[in-house]
């Protein structure tokens, strides 16, 4: 097997790491070689679209032209039901 080593690992991380070695019941290092071994295998869900609807799959659709001919109003999202969602967008992010 190969050997890694890993410096500079940020200290929330490592506390995060310790964190689920001790709820999965393993060492710090049997739970980073856990995470690892998930992670390397795990797809994106572009590789997962592209896996299922990719050309290779045979699938081909028709789209229908946009249209940029239709006229409506922008939503107006000012009204007494959206009152609530006012503080929302005043406040800074977290």
């Amino acid at each position: 097997m190969a050997t890694l080593l890993i410096r500079d690992v940020d200290e929330a991380v490592h506390a995060a790491l310790e964190r689920r070695a001790v709820a999965h019941g393993r060492s710090v290092e049997d739970e980073a070689r856990e995470v690892l071994r998930l992670g390397a295998g795990r797809e994106t869900i572009s590789q997962i679209a592209i896996r299922y609807f990719g050309p290779e799959n045979g699938v081909d659709l028709d789209l229908p032209p946009r249209r940029d001919d239709l006229e409506r109003p922008p939503p107006d999202f000012s009204g007494p039901d959206f009152a609530a969602f006012d503080s929302l967008h005043n406040e800074p992010p977290p």
